[in-house]
Formats: C-alpha cells, structure tokens, sequence
C-alpha cells in the first residue's frame, strides 16, 4: 500500500474520472446535491460528480446547514440512475460512498486501518486519542426523486474535513469535530484524498450493480454496535437504547431496551430503527461509562 508521501497531488487531467459520466469542479455553489440533481433531471447518464470549493447553501440531514472554509474538505455530490437497484437497496448507495471515502481518508492520511468509523445513520467519525470522544469527521447526505420507475434518481453528497486545522475549528463545534490534518498531525491534501476516493469508488459501485454489498466492511466499520446510545426520533422524542447491529438488508440500526437481552430466553426484543438519529454515545459497550457525543 502507497504511503501519504507517495500519492502526490494529481492534477484534473490525471484525476481517475473516466470512468465518469460527468465530472465538474466549481469554486462556489449553492450545493452540490442541487447541480447533480440538476444534471440528472437534464438525462445526464450515471455517475456524474460535482465538487466544490466552498458551498453557499450546502446542506446537511433535517435542514442542517453544512460549512467549511475554501479549501479545507472535499465537498462532492455523485449522481446515480439506480434502475439496476432493488428500491429498498438506495440506501447502499451512500453506504459504498462512505465506505470509500473512509478508506480514502485513512489512506491519504496515513492514518491505522479503522481509524475513520462510521456512525449511524450518515456520519464519518473517528475517536480522539487524547480524550476518547467521538468527533465528527464528515458527513453523508441522499436524496432520491422516482424510485420504483424508469427514472429513478439518486444524489449522495458526502462533504470531509480535510485541511482544517484545530485552531480554526468554528468555536461552537470545536470539541465534536475533526479533520484528517487534526487525527494525522499533519497536512492533508485534499487533492489526494479526493482521487484515492474516486479510485476505491469505481469498483464499489461496479461491485453493487452485480447485486453483491460489501456487508462485512460495512458492519465493522460501524461505531455504534453493541453500545448504549441516546436515539431521536423524528418526532423529537428520545429514547436510550443499545444498538446491537445494524442489517445489511434494510440498512436500518438494531436496537434492544438497555438491561434487557435479546433472544428467547431475554426479555429485550430486538427492534428495527430505519430513521432516527444518535446524539450521545457511550464507548466501550452497554456497561460503560465513558460519554462520547
């Protein structure tokens, strides 16, 4: 495997993109996931690709917003035309996304094999050596228009923190977030990560389209298995559960009531969550203690 020194900076002309349909830098937009979407109202073929410098009004899971300073991320949005998928499948989409930016991310960075996790349902994560709190990395956003028809449309816009140096972190966020130049102590260029993305992307996707998921690299990477972690529902209400799993059929989290075991002989049943979202994390398994975010 290339060490960060080996993988220089790769100019657009040598950038692996040929493999795309459509492939365009801007230095500021709006957000991604609308050009893309855009493109494929147009009946641009799959898959294209926008990256951005900086995005006006990028956006993130329940009308976040989503910011990084010029140059600080990879800010991309793919656009896929997932007729070959089985509807209730879209979901991999953006879990091969992820799955290649993470291992993207740690290759460019230098950093240890699982050091970038994911957290369910839609983040890139890592955990502070110094603290052991989870921070945010990056993070995952799909959007889909006429699935179950011959139009069917899906964009995965996926932004990381790159170059972002600890000391310019926004002050409201600066003890939940991080960078690769943050975890590796050192600079990270985004040039780099952005083709060893493209690269581990494009049999990912060849992979999905002959029915096969990576199911396994998709659950090791998780954070939040066998863990006790607080769930919001869309209705604002919360909830403490564990989340033992997570299915590789539905994409949704397996939860259970914290004391409780699932199986015939324990008293917690083990339930599907396909939409929530986790706020508190405790590490180290049901009994721990230690709070992450």
């Amino acid at each position: 495997m290339p060490t960060p020194d080996d993988l220089i900076p790769t100019p657009d002309d040598l950038m692996p993109t040929g493999w795309l349909s459509r492939f365009e830098r801007f230095d500021v937009v709006g957000s991604t996931n609308d050009v893309v979407a855009g493109w494929l109202r147009e009946g641009t073929p799959e898959v294209c690709a926008a990256v951005a410098d900086v995005q006006s009004a990028g956006r993130g899971r329940n009308g976040r917003t989503w910011a990084a300073p010029p140059g600080a991320g990879v800010l991309i949005s793919l656009g896929f035309r997932p007729t070959w998928l089985e509807v209730g499948h879209t979901w991999r989409l953006g879990a091969i996304v992820s799955l290649a930016m993470a291992d993207a991310a740690e290759t460019a960075a230098g950093l240890r094999a699982g050091t970038v996790r994911l957290k369910w349902p839609n983040d890139l994560v890592a955990i502070d050596r110094r603290t052991g709190d989870v921070r945010k990395l990056g993070g995952m956003l799909g959007e889909t228009d006429g699935l179950a028809t011959g139009d069917a449309r899906a964009v995965i816009g996926l932004g990381i923190n790159v170059d972002w140096a600890p000391e310019r972190f926004p002050a409201d966020l600066a003890e939940s977030m991080t960078s690769l130049t943050d975890l590796s102590g050192r600079t990270v260029d985004r040039e780099v990560v952005l083709r060893v993305f493209l690269e581990r992307l494009e049999p990912a996707v060849a992979t999905l389209r002959t029915g096969r998921f990576p199911a396994r690299a998709w659950t090791d990477r998780q954070l939040t298995n066998g863990t006790i972690v607080m769930l919001e529902q869309p209705d604002g209400t919360s909830e403490t559960v564990v989340a033992e799993d997570v299915d590789t059929e539905s994409g949704a989290l397996l939860v259970r009531d914290p004391g409780r075991h699932s199986g015939p002989t324990g008293d917690g049943q083990r339930r599907s969550v396909l939409v929530g979202e986790i706020h508190h994390l405790r590490l180290g398994g049901p009994d721990a203690s230690k709070a992450g975010v």
